[in-house]
């Protein structure tokens, strides 16, 4: 489903499906566990109904919606079946949904929906988990406790905000250090391997213990320096959320609500797991919201984060966060604050960059041509194996709309 008429009639179905208020719609599907779905062993159907219910998977903790939800204008200008080539081979945007197996996708045109589509039974009240979006919304959300004066500076230690790592390897650690993943902490993300440090922080999480997640950390030995070496870790977002708990003194969920979800017109409650009962939220994965409310987050940052006429992060924080750094030793690194710099030359032109989670989440930000596109996907695997390279296709959709 797309086009003017299409992104209408969902428009109007959404409340009827919100499941914020009332029953969700996905709420009785058989669905797999947590190890399952990091092993890769799921059949297709059943990776869907985990995916649209990973809240059934651990304890979590709501992130209220706006009372009053930011409706979308329609674009007058409408994305059409656009084609683009991939080696030598051309492909289209029908090819692009089926091929990478995509549940829900929603483009947006200086803030107007220029194309939204719902797949494999989503609705536009599905609730679907980010997985790595959620960091680039702790990273966001350390933004606002910058600018709220509440952690005064990325340079100040991690240590200072979470105590329980004194004497670990993230002595010596900057909050910049662990926003660019680069503690110098020695971890290994392979999401597949039973005996990798991404998944002793899931056999953690499953505990249900407090400190569980900490606990891995701080046994973690230093590979190198503070700073000189990116090294992605699920683990350091981890830190990153209990640094900005430590600033706050709250839930992350009750903070992402108050400053950005109820201001900025979010329409559906998300819910974000937690690493214990009434404990922390796992700062790198777990948040799961609507289609739109991604995009909606989307277009709150490319609009600089402002939220009822002012903005809500740091001067210059869009431009830091999302452009690539340069390491202590000179090494380049084409990472922000947790968030993923475009790969593409026309891409980085437009100085584009963006969210992303294992099997194929995104939130996709081209500042040029003040686009926004939010997918959804349920991939077989978890190593974001898609076989039509998003980036290729999100340069295609960029072009299509200029």
């Amino acid at each position: 489903m797309g086009g003017i008429l299409a992104a209408l009639a969902l428009h109007a179905a959404s409340s009827a499906h919100a499941g914020g208020g009332g029953s969700y719609a996905h709420a009785t599907e058989t669905i797999g566990t947590g190890q399952q779905l990091y092993d890769g062993l799921l059949t297709p159907d059943l990776t869907v109904n985990t995916l649209r219910n990973v809240d059934r998977l651990f304890p979590t903790r709501a992130v209220a919606a706006s009372a009053r939800p930011a409706a979308f204008r329609i674009a007058r200008k409408q994305l059409g079946q656009i084609r683009f080539a991939v080696g030598d081979r051309t492909y289209d945007l029908t090819d692009f949904l089926a091929v990478d197996r995509v549940s829900g996708m929603i483009v947006l045109k200086d803030g107007e929906v220029a194309y939204e589509t719902y797949q494999l039974g989503n609705t536009p009240g599905t609730r679907w988990t980010s997985m790595s979006i959620a960091k680039s919304v702790t990273s966001t959300l350390i933004g606002v406790a910058v600018k709220e004066g509440l952690i005064e500076s990325l340079d100040e230690p991690a240590t200072k905000y979470v105590p329980r790592l004194k004497g670990s390897a993230y002595d010596g650690v900057s909050i910049r250090d662990v926003l660019m993943m680069s503690s110098g902490a020695k971890w290994n993300e392979a999401y597949t391997d039973p005996g990798s440090d991404r998944r002793d922080l899931l056999k953690a999480q499953e505990s249900q213990q407090r400190d569980a997640a900490m606990d891995v950390m701080a046994k973690l030995p230093r590979a190198v320096e503070p700073g000189t070496k990116f090294n992605y870790s699920t683990g350091e977002t981890q830190v990153a959320g209990e640094i900005l708990h430590g600033a706050i003194k709250g839930p992350l969920a009750d903070y992402l609500s108050e400053k950005i979800w109820k201001p900025y017109g979010m329409e559906v409650e998300a819910r974000w797991w937690l690493d214990s009962p009434g404990g922390l939220e796992i700062a790198g994965s777990g948040l799961s919201a609507t289609l739109r409310d991604f995009a909606r987050f989307g277009q709150f940052y490319l609009d600089g984060g402002v939220v009822e006429g002012r903005s809500i992060l740091p001067d210059g924080w869009l431009q830091e966060a999302s452009t690539a750094k340069i390491l202590k030793g000179g090494a380049p690194l084409d990472y922000g604050y947790m968030w993923w710099i475009a790969t593409s030359a026309p891409a980085r032109a437009d100085r584009a960059f963006m969210a992303r989670g294992i099997f194929g989440q995104f939130v996709y930000i081209d500042p040029k041509e003040r686009v926004v596109i939010a997918v959804t996907s349920a991939a077989s695997k978890p190593q974001n194996l898609q076989l039509i390279p998003p980036q290729v296709f999100f340069d295609a959709v960029a072009d299509a709309l200029k």
